[in-house]
């Protein structure tokens, strides 16, 4: 059976029945698991034989992929996030006290992983796949046991109270922490969700408001918004595709999170409008599996706007990500979604021209979807006009690290890093600032004294970072950099894919260099042996940078070294 550009009438779950495109395997392999607990040798065999692929290449899958399980399942799953933020708030603590409380307990597996996107909550776990953030050893074991119900209402159940100010149906602004903004002029928007997509602006209207606000991409690279909606509708060859990209996995970063619980008609609304924009066929949100309550609500959005005809006839479907830090990437991200294993592709082409199966595909982020609504209705003079200190437009930041309240903020362009972190309550315990790192952790670390840079790409560029997927994480005074460099690079040689060998060897040697200067804290005191770490890593880091295929080798090394840079 040929899968390639074949419609099926199905049913999402949650959901009423819609036509899904269908991209076979992975979605077959996600169904099974789900009846069966895991795929066992004779499922993966039955499932070949039927689909008519060779064995070896379901094989080839399942072992890239994490979210596949090749043995039963456990009781109960205990997954603790051990990356930047939850690592500043005790994760490891954490994990060492579950292990011990449980250690008795059958069929309960208890594992370290890679960022949940709880940062906001941290240190974050999950349990059988009901997130617990913050997460405390009486709570995960309370919960494996089963003896109570949870305590606080669940994320679906609380009711979103924000306000943004991207979102042209509320005018009045507002956020937890306050509202430093002015109420903007609203005249001429739509009262109702969806009111931009109905007016049913011209493409070139739309193109128009995105060069002038000047918008940049918000998922890390920052290429201009209208420039890439431009290139895809100048493409002639059909079908084309928008993907929302909803995979938001790096350390520090949870704002789309944020959006797609609390204002998914703004996301749906903007998948939408880009489609009608560049001549697209459909949409799809590409969505990291643990994000399975903002899933939810983005399905249940979804089909309340299907069935009023809100989406003006625009087809949107939601893949699930089956897992894996690298499924950001672009291209990595259109492997997974042909049924392949998600490595990346060398670049050019790109996905304007040479997306999904081989044809014009806009690729955006969240975040930048979601604004593209509120621009068009009040047009790119606006956006630009909600900026500071000659920076354009407003900005979801994620917070998190040593501050007081953890959190989403939403920002006009331009305001520093200082004031960002006075928003979230100042450095936790009253302590000094000692270093920030504002894009994720694939951004570099800066030190205190440059927290009154603007929180811009020019600005943060010119201070040796980069705005990056806008997640700022606050390191205060005592804290071991050391440590945090060793926490960060580990992140990165762990969720490499492998397929470059720079990368796959980089970095694991340079976790080598640092785990030794860790374990070792008088090496650590001599200036030759700081200096002859550092050579080291910047070298790794110069043929990184030069040979990988993909942005995660090229950034791996880089926030590491500016950590020991700022040491010195």
């Amino acid at each position: 059976m040929n899968r390639v550009g074949e419609y099926l009438a199905g049913k999402r779950a949650g959901g009423g029945g819609i036509l899904i495109y269908a991209m076979g395997l992975i979605r077959e392999l996600y169904a099974l698991q789900e009846r069966t607990g895991w795929l066992s040798p004779d499922v993966l065999r039955d499932l070949a034989a039927r689909q008519r692929v060779p064995l070896y290449r379901l094989q080839g899958l399942v072992s890239f992929y994490p979210h596949f399980r090749t043995e039963p399942p456990p009781r109960a799953e205990v997954a603790i996030c051990r990356d930047l933020s939850c690592h500043l708030r005790g994760s490891a603590a954490l994990a060492a006290a579950v292990r011990a409380e449980l250690a008795d307990e059958l069929g309960v597996a208890i594992d370290e992983v890679s960022c949940l996107g709880r940062c906001d909550g941290a240190p974050a776990a999950v349990v059988s796949d009901c997130p617990l953030a913050p997460a405390g050893v009486e709570t995960i074991v309370r919960r494996v046991r089963d003896l109570s119900p949870p305590e606080t209402p669940t994320e679906e159940q609380v009711a979103p109270s924000r306000r943004f100010r991207i979102d042209p149906y509320h005018p009045s602004p507002g956020h937890h922490t306050g509202d430093p903004l002015g109420v903007v002029s609203d005249a001429g928007v739509p009262d109702s969700h969806y009111g931009v997509l109905a007016g049913d602006p011209a493409p070139d209207r739309v193109i128009q408001a995105l060069h002038e606000s000047g918008l940049r991409g918000m998922g890390g690279a920052g290429f201009p918004a209208g420039e890439k909606w431009a290139l895809v509708r100048r493409e002639t060859r059909t079908p084309k595709y928008v993907i929302c990209n909803a995979d938001e996995s790096e350390p520090g970063t949870f704002k789309d999170r944020v959006l797609l619980q609390e204002a998914p008609h703004l996301v749906l609304e903007g998948i939408a409008l880009a489609g009608r924009t560049v001549g697209a066929e459909r949409g799809i949100v590409y969505i990291r599996h643990e994000y399975a309550a903002e899933r939810r609500a983005l399905e249940r959005e979804l089909d309340v706007a299907t069935a009023a005809g809100k989406l003006r006839g625009f087809p949107i479907e939601i893949f699930v990500s089956p897992g894996g830090y690298i499924l950001g990437e672009e291209t990595a991200l259109l492997q997974a979604l042909e049924d392949e294993r998600g490595e990346p592709r060398n670049k050019p082409p790109f996905p304007g021209t040479h997306g999904l199966w081989g044809q014009p595909t806009l690729i955006n982020n969240v975040e930048t979807l979601a604004v593209t609504p509120g621009i068009v209705a009040r047009g790119g003079a606006w956006w630009k006009a909600q900026g500071l200190r000659g920076a354009a437009g407003l900005k979801l930041m994620a917070v998190s690290g040593d501050v007081e309240r953890p959190g989403v903020y939403e920002i006009p362009m331009g305001t520093t890093v200082a004031e960002l972190i006075g928003m979230a309550g100042g450095v936790a315990g009253g302590r000094k600032l000692l270093a920030f790192v504002p894009g994720g952790v694939s951004s570099s670390f800066l030190p205190a004294d440059k927290a009154d840079v603007p929180l811009d790409h020019a600005a943060l560029l010119q201070a040796g970072s980069m705005l990056g997927s806008g997640a700022l994480v606050v390191l205060a005074e005592g804290r071991d950099l050391w440590d945090v460099a060793q926490n960060v690079t580990r992140f990165f040689a762990r969720e490499s894919c492998g397929k470059c060998v720079p990368c796959r060897m980089g970095t694991e040697k340079a976790v080598q260099l640092l785990d030794s200067l860790v374990a070792d804290p008088a090496a650590r005191q001599q200036s030759a042996a700081r200096r002859a770490a550092e050579t080291r890593l910047a070298e790794l880091h110069e043929t990184l940078r030069l040979t990988s295929i993909c942005g995660l080798g090229q950034a791996a090394l880089g926030p590491a070294l500016s950590l020991l840079r700022t040491k010195d």
